[in-house]
Protein backbone atom coordinates (compact mmCIF):
# COMPACT_ATOMS: atom_id res chain seq x y z
CA UNK A 1 0.00 0.00 0.00
CA UNK A 2 1.31 3.28 -1.17
CA UNK A 3 1.85 5.88 1.58
CA UNK A 4 -0.47 8.29 -0.30
CA UNK A 5 -3.14 6.01 -0.83
CA UNK A 6 -2.92 4.81 3.15
CA UNK A 7 -5.56 5.38 5.26
CA UNK A 8 -5.55 6.18 8.70
CA UNK A 9 -6.52 4.24 11.90
CA UNK A 10 -7.86 5.56 14.90
CA UNK A 11 -7.11 3.36 17.67
CA UNK A 12 -7.85 3.74 21.16
CA UNK A 13 -6.42 2.39 24.14
CA UNK A 14 -3.44 1.98 22.22
CA UNK A 15 -1.15 0.18 25.15
CA UNK A 16 -3.81 -2.15 25.68
CA UNK A 17 -3.30 -6.07 25.17
CA UNK A 18 -5.90 -6.40 22.28
CA UNK A 19 -5.08 -2.68 20.76
CA UNK A 20 -0.64 -3.50 20.54
CA UNK A 21 -1.49 -6.21 18.41
CA UNK A 22 -3.64 -4.06 16.22
CA UNK A 23 -2.08 -1.18 15.79
CA UNK A 24 1.47 -3.43 14.89
CA UNK A 25 -0.75 -5.81 12.10
CA UNK A 26 -1.94 -2.40 10.72
CA UNK A 27 1.46 -0.57 10.82
CA UNK A 28 2.75 -3.35 8.76
CA UNK A 29 0.43 -3.53 6.47
CA UNK A 30 1.11 -0.09 5.16
CA UNK A 31 -1.98 2.30 7.31
CA UNK A 32 -1.09 5.15 8.77
CA UNK A 33 -2.14 4.61 12.87
CA UNK A 34 -3.14 7.55 15.58
CA UNK A 35 -3.10 5.69 18.67
CA UNK A 36 -4.35 7.09 22.09
CA UNK A 37 -2.80 6.89 25.10
CA UNK A 38 -3.90 8.39 28.73
CA UNK A 39 -0.51 9.67 29.98
CA UNK A 40 2.53 10.55 28.28
CA UNK A 41 4.52 7.25 30.11
CA UNK A 42 2.26 5.15 27.93
CA UNK A 43 4.08 6.67 24.69
CA UNK A 44 6.66 4.60 25.31
CA UNK A 45 5.17 1.32 26.68
CA UNK A 46 3.80 1.48 23.25
CA UNK A 47 7.01 2.55 21.32
CA UNK A 48 8.00 -0.94 23.20
CA UNK A 49 5.52 -3.01 22.07
CA UNK A 50 6.27 -1.82 17.99
CA UNK A 51 9.52 -2.80 18.81
CA UNK A 52 8.85 -6.26 20.10
CA UNK A 53 6.05 -7.13 17.59
CA UNK A 54 8.63 -5.85 15.15
CA UNK A 55 6.25 -2.99 13.47
CA UNK A 56 7.34 0.04 11.35
CA UNK A 57 6.68 3.15 13.70
CA UNK A 58 6.98 5.85 10.63
CA UNK A 59 2.91 6.12 9.85
CA UNK A 60 2.52 6.19 14.01
CA UNK A 61 1.21 8.82 15.96
CA UNK A 62 0.44 9.19 19.47
CA UNK A 63 -2.45 11.17 21.36
CA UNK A 64 -3.17 11.86 24.97
CA UNK A 65 -7.01 11.26 25.05
CA UNK A 66 -8.73 10.03 28.12
CA UNK A 67 -12.48 8.25 27.58
CA UNK A 68 -13.54 10.25 30.82
CA UNK A 69 -13.09 13.39 28.89
CA UNK A 70 -12.75 15.18 25.64
CA UNK A 71 -9.77 16.59 25.43
CA UNK A 72 -7.52 14.95 22.31
CA UNK A 73 -10.20 13.06 20.87
CA UNK A 74 -11.25 15.25 17.97
CA UNK A 75 -7.44 16.01 17.14
CA UNK A 76 -6.57 12.20 16.78
CA UNK A 77 -9.60 11.63 14.94
CA UNK A 78 -8.79 14.08 12.41
CA UNK A 79 -8.60 12.63 8.93
CA UNK A 80 -9.35 8.77 9.84
CA UNK A 81 -11.52 6.64 7.40
CA UNK A 82 -11.68 4.22 9.94
CA UNK A 83 -11.45 3.61 13.68
CA UNK A 84 -10.83 0.64 15.94
CA UNK A 85 -12.18 1.79 19.52
CA UNK A 86 -10.66 -0.89 21.80
CA UNK A 87 -10.40 1.42 25.19
CA UNK A 88 -12.51 -0.24 27.99
CA UNK A 89 -11.68 -0.87 31.70
CA UNK A 90 -10.87 -4.67 32.79
CA UNK A 91 -10.28 -4.80 35.98
CA UNK A 92 -8.85 -7.53 38.33
CA UNK A 93 -11.73 -6.68 40.80
CA UNK A 94 -15.18 -5.36 40.18
CA UNK A 95 -15.20 -2.16 42.03
CA UNK A 96 -17.07 -1.32 45.07
CA UNK A 97 -19.77 1.36 42.76
CA UNK A 98 -20.07 -0.56 39.45
CA UNK A 99 -20.18 2.73 37.98
CA UNK A 100 -16.93 3.21 37.83
CA UNK A 101 -16.81 0.45 35.05
CA UNK A 102 -20.40 1.10 33.61
CA UNK A 103 -19.41 5.51 33.10
CA UNK A 104 -16.26 4.76 30.96
CA UNK A 105 -17.46 2.15 28.98
CA UNK A 106 -20.45 3.25 28.25
CA UNK A 107 -19.46 7.10 27.76
CA UNK A 108 -16.32 6.28 26.48
CA UNK A 109 -17.99 4.67 23.48
CA UNK A 110 -20.76 7.38 23.17
CA UNK A 111 -17.75 10.06 23.03
CA UNK A 112 -15.95 7.90 20.48
CA UNK A 113 -18.73 7.58 18.24
CA UNK A 114 -19.70 11.33 18.12
CA UNK A 115 -15.90 11.84 17.30
CA UNK A 116 -15.96 9.81 14.80
CA UNK A 117 -19.36 11.05 12.90
CA UNK A 118 -17.85 14.67 13.24
CA UNK A 119 -14.52 13.90 11.58
CA UNK A 120 -16.14 12.01 8.70
CA UNK A 121 -14.95 8.48 9.75
CA UNK A 122 -16.39 5.44 7.75
CA UNK A 123 -16.91 2.71 10.29
CA UNK A 124 -16.39 1.86 13.82
CA UNK A 125 -15.20 -1.29 15.44
CA UNK A 126 -15.49 -1.56 18.59
CA UNK A 127 -14.39 -4.18 20.69
CA UNK A 128 -17.53 -5.64 22.87
CA UNK A 129 -17.42 -8.93 24.46
CA UNK A 130 -19.03 -12.52 25.42
CA UNK A 131 -20.22 -10.78 28.27
CA UNK A 132 -22.54 -8.67 26.43
CA UNK A 133 -23.81 -12.39 24.33
CA UNK A 134 -23.70 -15.03 27.13
CA UNK A 135 -24.47 -13.93 31.01
CA UNK A 136 -27.55 -13.56 32.64
CA UNK A 137 -29.12 -16.57 32.01
CA UNK A 138 -27.02 -19.29 34.29
CA UNK A 139 -24.88 -21.02 31.46
CA UNK A 140 -25.62 -23.82 29.30
CA UNK A 141 -23.66 -26.96 27.13
CA UNK A 142 -25.86 -26.84 24.47
CA UNK A 143 -26.49 -24.96 21.81
CA UNK A 144 -23.68 -22.72 21.72
CA UNK A 145 -24.33 -18.68 22.06
CA UNK A 146 -24.57 -16.48 19.25
CA UNK A 147 -24.68 -13.24 17.72
CA UNK A 148 -28.55 -13.25 18.39
CA UNK A 149 -28.41 -14.04 22.58
CA UNK A 150 -28.03 -10.54 24.57
CA UNK A 151 -26.78 -10.73 28.16
CA UNK A 152 -29.60 -10.30 30.81
CA UNK A 153 -29.19 -7.22 32.65
CA UNK A 154 -32.23 -8.49 35.12
CA UNK A 155 -30.25 -11.31 36.32
CA UNK A 156 -27.78 -9.99 38.32
CA UNK A 157 -26.97 -13.33 39.97
CA UNK A 158 -25.11 -14.64 37.26
CA UNK A 159 -23.48 -11.59 35.96
CA UNK A 160 -20.78 -9.33 37.14
CA UNK A 161 -20.17 -4.92 36.88
CA UNK A 162 -18.16 -6.30 34.05
CA UNK A 163 -20.59 -8.33 32.18
CA UNK A 164 -22.74 -5.33 32.78
CA UNK A 165 -20.64 -2.40 31.72
CA UNK A 166 -20.19 -4.68 28.48
CA UNK A 167 -23.81 -5.06 27.80
CA UNK A 168 -24.57 -1.68 28.67
CA UNK A 169 -22.03 0.34 26.33
CA UNK A 170 -23.39 -2.08 23.33
CA UNK A 171 -26.59 -1.04 24.04
CA UNK A 172 -26.28 2.48 23.73
CA UNK A 173 -23.93 2.63 21.57
CA UNK A 174 -26.24 1.07 19.42
CA UNK A 175 -29.27 3.11 19.91
CA UNK A 176 -27.26 6.49 19.41
CA UNK A 177 -26.48 4.80 16.48
CA UNK A 178 -30.02 4.22 15.21
CA UNK A 179 -30.93 7.52 16.92
CA UNK A 180 -28.07 9.91 15.01
CA UNK A 181 -25.18 7.50 13.79
CA UNK A 182 -26.16 8.93 10.40
CA UNK A 183 -23.40 7.69 7.64
CA UNK A 184 -21.34 6.27 9.97
CA UNK A 185 -20.94 2.66 10.58
CA UNK A 186 -20.20 0.55 13.51
CA UNK A 187 -19.27 -3.30 13.73
CA UNK A 188 -18.70 -4.90 17.38
CA UNK A 189 -16.38 -7.69 18.09
CA UNK A 190 -16.92 -9.84 21.06
CA UNK A 191 -14.29 -11.65 22.20
CA UNK A 192 -13.93 -14.58 24.99
CA UNK A 193 -11.23 -14.80 27.13
CA UNK A 194 -8.33 -13.17 25.64
CA UNK A 195 -4.72 -14.95 25.31
CA UNK A 196 -1.62 -15.37 23.67
CA UNK A 197 2.09 -13.92 23.93
CA UNK A 198 2.61 -10.96 26.40
CA UNK A 199 4.57 -7.95 25.51
CA UNK A 200 6.01 -7.08 27.97
CA UNK A 201 5.56 -8.07 32.06
CA UNK A 202 2.78 -5.33 32.31
CA UNK A 203 0.27 -7.85 30.87
CA UNK A 204 -3.61 -7.72 30.20
CA UNK A 205 -5.82 -9.12 33.41
CA UNK A 206 -6.88 -12.43 30.76
CA UNK A 207 -3.82 -13.76 31.08
CA UNK A 208 -4.14 -14.06 34.56
CA UNK A 209 -5.71 -17.74 34.49
CA UNK A 210 -2.76 -19.02 32.73
CA UNK A 211 -0.02 -16.97 35.04
CA UNK A 212 -1.95 -18.42 37.79
CA UNK A 213 -1.81 -22.09 36.79
CA UNK A 214 2.32 -21.67 35.56
CA UNK A 215 3.88 -19.43 39.18
CA UNK A 216 1.84 -22.24 41.70
CA UNK A 217 -0.60 -19.69 42.91
CA UNK A 218 -3.44 -22.11 42.09
CA UNK A 219 -2.64 -24.91 44.36
CA UNK A 220 -5.76 -26.84 42.96
CA UNK A 221 -8.45 -26.46 40.01
CA UNK A 222 -11.66 -24.92 40.50
CA UNK A 223 -14.33 -25.23 37.78
CA UNK A 224 -14.00 -22.40 36.35
CA UNK A 225 -13.95 -21.94 32.23
CA UNK A 226 -14.09 -19.69 29.60
CA UNK A 227 -14.38 -19.33 25.48
CA UNK A 228 -10.69 -19.04 24.53
CA UNK A 229 -9.26 -17.18 21.53
CA UNK A 230 -5.45 -16.19 20.95
CA UNK A 231 -4.99 -12.48 21.04
CA UNK A 232 -3.31 -12.13 17.23
CA UNK A 233 -6.61 -13.77 16.07
CA UNK A 234 -8.96 -11.34 17.81
CA UNK A 235 -6.83 -8.50 16.41
CA UNK A 236 -7.14 -10.22 12.79
CA UNK A 237 -10.52 -10.16 13.50
CA UNK A 238 -10.82 -6.25 14.28
CA UNK A 239 -8.99 -5.79 10.50
CA UNK A 240 -11.06 -8.28 8.84
CA UNK A 241 -14.37 -6.39 9.91
CA UNK A 242 -12.66 -3.11 9.51
CA UNK A 243 -12.89 -3.76 6.05
CA UNK A 244 -15.69 -6.23 4.97
CA UNK A 245 -18.20 -5.17 2.88
CA UNK A 246 -21.72 -4.68 3.60
CA UNK A 247 -21.49 -5.46 7.56
CA UNK A 248 -22.88 -2.45 9.02
CA UNK A 249 -24.47 -2.95 12.52
CA UNK A 250 -23.07 -6.58 12.62
CA UNK A 251 -21.85 -8.64 15.70
CA UNK A 252 -18.94 -11.30 15.64
CA UNK A 253 -18.48 -13.33 17.98
CA UNK A 254 -14.14 -13.87 18.26
CA UNK A 255 -13.75 -17.02 20.50
CA UNK A 256 -13.13 -20.75 19.95
CA UNK A 257 -14.09 -23.96 22.05
CA UNK A 258 -15.54 -23.26 25.26
CA UNK A 259 -11.87 -24.86 28.13
CA UNK A 260 -12.61 -25.57 31.73
CA UNK A 261 -9.62 -24.35 33.55
CA UNK A 262 -8.41 -28.13 33.71
CA UNK A 263 -8.27 -28.25 30.35
CA UNK A 264 -5.58 -25.57 30.48
CA UNK A 265 -3.82 -27.14 32.98
CA UNK A 266 -3.70 -30.47 31.16
CA UNK A 267 -1.89 -28.93 27.75
CA UNK A 268 0.44 -27.34 29.98
CA UNK A 269 1.95 -30.45 31.54
CA UNK A 270 1.36 -32.09 29.06
CA UNK A 271 3.75 -29.73 26.19
CA UNK A 272 5.96 -27.90 28.99
CA UNK A 273 6.98 -30.37 31.05
CA UNK A 274 8.84 -29.68 33.72
CA UNK A 275 8.98 -25.83 33.38
CA UNK A 276 5.03 -26.69 34.25
CA UNK A 277 6.08 -27.79 37.86
CA UNK A 278 3.83 -25.79 39.70
CA UNK A 279 0.84 -26.58 37.20
CA UNK A 280 -1.92 -28.28 39.89
CA UNK A 281 -3.29 -31.56 38.75
CA UNK A 282 -5.97 -32.25 41.50
CA UNK A 283 -9.93 -30.64 41.07
CA UNK A 284 -10.94 -28.45 44.05
CA UNK A 285 -13.82 -29.79 45.17
CA UNK A 286 -17.00 -26.68 44.77
CA UNK A 287 -17.49 -26.07 48.11
CA UNK A 288 -13.55 -25.12 48.93
CA UNK A 289 -14.00 -22.59 46.31
CA UNK A 290 -17.24 -21.00 47.85
CA UNK A 291 -15.56 -21.05 51.22
CA UNK A 292 -12.50 -19.42 49.57
CA UNK A 293 -14.26 -16.92 48.49
CA UNK A 294 -15.09 -15.59 51.99
CA UNK A 295 -11.09 -13.98 52.05
CA UNK A 296 -10.24 -13.79 48.21
CA UNK A 297 -12.16 -10.62 46.41
CA UNK A 298 -10.95 -12.19 43.11
CA UNK A 299 -12.92 -15.26 43.48
CA UNK A 300 -15.71 -14.16 45.25
CA UNK A 301 -15.86 -11.47 42.16
CA UNK A 302 -16.58 -14.76 39.44
CA UNK A 303 -18.03 -17.28 42.02
CA UNK A 304 -21.23 -16.93 39.98
CA UNK A 305 -19.34 -18.44 36.87
CA UNK A 306 -18.26 -21.62 39.18
CA UNK A 307 -19.36 -24.76 37.08
CA UNK A 308 -21.07 -23.18 34.24
CA UNK A 309 -20.32 -23.66 30.48
CA UNK A 310 -20.75 -20.84 28.43
CA UNK A 311 -19.94 -22.15 25.07
CA UNK A 312 -19.98 -19.97 21.66
CA UNK A 313 -19.89 -19.62 17.81
CA UNK A 314 -17.61 -18.28 15.78
CA UNK A 315 -19.52 -19.82 12.61
CA UNK A 316 -20.89 -15.97 11.44
CA UNK A 317 -17.05 -14.95 11.86
CA UNK A 318 -15.83 -17.75 9.68
CA UNK A 319 -18.92 -17.49 7.29
CA UNK A 320 -18.89 -14.10 6.44
CA UNK A 321 -15.19 -12.92 7.09
CA UNK A 322 -12.96 -15.71 6.47
CA UNK A 323 -11.96 -15.95 10.22
CA UNK A 324 -10.34 -19.09 11.47
CA UNK A 325 -9.02 -18.98 15.35
CA UNK A 326 -5.89 -21.17 15.88
CA UNK A 327 -6.04 -23.81 18.21
CA UNK A 328 -6.75 -23.51 22.14
CA UNK A 329 -3.68 -25.83 22.69
CA UNK A 330 -1.47 -23.70 20.60
CA UNK A 331 -2.87 -19.98 22.19
CA UNK A 332 -2.53 -21.56 25.75
CA UNK A 333 1.26 -23.10 25.23
CA UNK A 334 2.00 -19.92 23.16
CA UNK A 335 0.43 -18.02 26.43
CA UNK A 336 3.21 -19.50 28.90
CA UNK A 337 5.87 -19.54 27.18
CA UNK A 338 6.13 -15.98 26.27
CA UNK A 339 5.04 -15.74 30.25
CA UNK A 340 8.32 -17.63 31.20
CA UNK A 341 10.36 -15.57 28.49
CA UNK A 342 9.10 -12.49 29.86
CA UNK A 343 9.96 -13.57 33.02
CA UNK A 344 6.91 -12.87 34.47
CA UNK A 345 7.22 -16.36 35.53
CA UNK A 346 10.14 -17.64 36.49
Amino acid sequence: MSESAAPTVLVTGGTGYIAGFIIAYLLCDGYRVNATVRTLPREAELLATMKKLGAPVEGLKVFFADLNGETGWAEAAAGCTYVQHVASPLPTVNPKDEEQLIRPARDGALRVLRIARAAGVRRVVMTASVASIAYGGGGRAAPPYTEADWTDLARKDDSSAYERSKTIAERAARDFMKREGGALELVTIHPGLVLGPVCSPDFSASVEAVKKLMDGSLPALPRFGWALVDVRDIADLHIRAMLADNIAGERFIGANEFWWLGDIARVLRQRLGSRAKNVPSLRIPDFLVRLSAKFDPVVRDRLFELGKERPVSHEKATRVLGWEPRSNEDTVVDTAESLLAEGVVK
